[in-house]
């Protein structure tokens, strides 16, 4: 009969090793499954807080073929009832509801709408909101984490989450006649459907840093940014309904500086008048297209945003000297700025 110890001998080894191994994980931790804990943390505890400070908002509009409804969203920023929601959300409705994630529809009336900012304050018929802590965008950096809640297409409380892909951009804007830039706009990755505007942009501290307002584009989307200028907006909106602008009634774009005129002011750019418009403050204070503006009572103007920054309702009706370079001359202008009418 063959001998079995080798077997045997062959089986303790195997045993032996078996005992020796270290013990499999029930469950092998990713690399990054901290990091991602973290993210998922920080966005599910931002859509926690600021959930229920995010309506949906159903606006009513008449048209030639009877009624259309139009949604959006908006933004709680008082206890009492007042909401922050973009312009065009609003523009042109004959009736509102806000409908809130407990469940609530309740009556909404628009406060004031500023197309050129495409900003807007609504009330909703509800004392005891979860109003939203506004943030200043004007700290925000690139890369850093965002979270869009809005409620499209009636679908309250949806999140999408992203991260600042630029700032500094520019949103063009118009209302009536009158065209302006809406400057710093935030630049973000986070998802926005269309029924997102009006809705809050978030940082990871469940601040409000901008009211979402467009899509730019396959994977991109645009925010109002909250800052001290946006504030100066809200509160007018708020108080008066309406934001008043001084108004000169130019068109230009920021040009490159002649090199003996860059080293005279002292830099590289400044305002090219492209068209002056008929019967403006610009037109009688002698204003041509072709003229290079430089600085506006002292201030340098480098690009349209120093100028519109300049157009508050302060100067309204108060003299303003504009330094012009014309044909290489340097000119000095006495304009009368009036109130910019929609």
């Amino acid at each position: 009969m063959p001998k079995l110890k080798p077997i045997s001998g062959g089986l303790r080894l195997i045993a032996d090793r078996a005992s020796n191994a270290s013990p499999t994980p029930a469950r092998e931790r990713l690399p990054d499954a901290d990091a991602f804990d973290a993210y998922s943390s920080t966005v599910s505890g931002v859509a926690e807080k600021l959930g229920p400070s995010v309506a949906h908002l159903a606006v009513s509009h008449r048209t030639r073929r009877g009624r259309r409804d139009g949604s959006g969203s908006g933004v709680a920023i008082s206890s009492d009832g007042y909401m922050l929601t973009s312009a065009h959300v609003v523009a042109g409705g004959e009736g509102m509801s806000a409908s809130f994630s407990d469940g609530r529809e309740v009556g909404a009336e628009v406060i004031g709408a500023d197309p050129l900012s495409d900003l807007a304050v609504v009330r909703a018929e509800a004392l005891d909101l979860a109003p939203a802590r506004l943030g200043d965008a004007d700290e925000l950096r690139v890369g850093q984490l965002v979270v869009a809640i809005g409620s499209p297409m009636g679908l309250a409380g949806t999140v999408t989450a992203g991260v600042v892909s630029a700032l500094g951009r520019s949103l063009p804007t118009r209302s009536g006649s009158a065209g302006r830039l809406v400057e710093n706009v935030i630049q973000t990755d986070a998802a926005l459907n269309p029924g997102n505007s009006g809705g809050a942009l978030s940082d990871g501290l469940a601040r409000v840093v901008g009211i979402n307002t467009a899509v730019a584009g396959i994977g991109l989307g645009l925010a109002i940014p909250i800052n001290d200028a946006t504030r100066k907006i809200i509160s007018a909106l708020m108080k008066d309904g309406r934001v008043r602008r001084a108004y000169i009634g130019i068109v230009g774009g920021s040009r490159p500086l002649p090199p003996r005129v860059a080293s005279r002011v002292g830099r590289g750019a400044g305002i090219e008048v492209v068209e002056v418009v008929p019967g403006s403050p610009a037109a009688r204070g002698g204003l041509r297209p072709e003229d290079l503006i430089v600085a506006v009572d002292g201030e340098a103007m480098a690009d349209v945003g120093d100028l519109q920054r300049l157009m508050v309702a302060d100067r309204i009706g108060k003299g303003i000297q504009v330094d012009v370079v014309r044909d290489s001359r340097f000119l000095k202008l006495d304009l009368i700025p009036r109130e910019l009418e929609d």
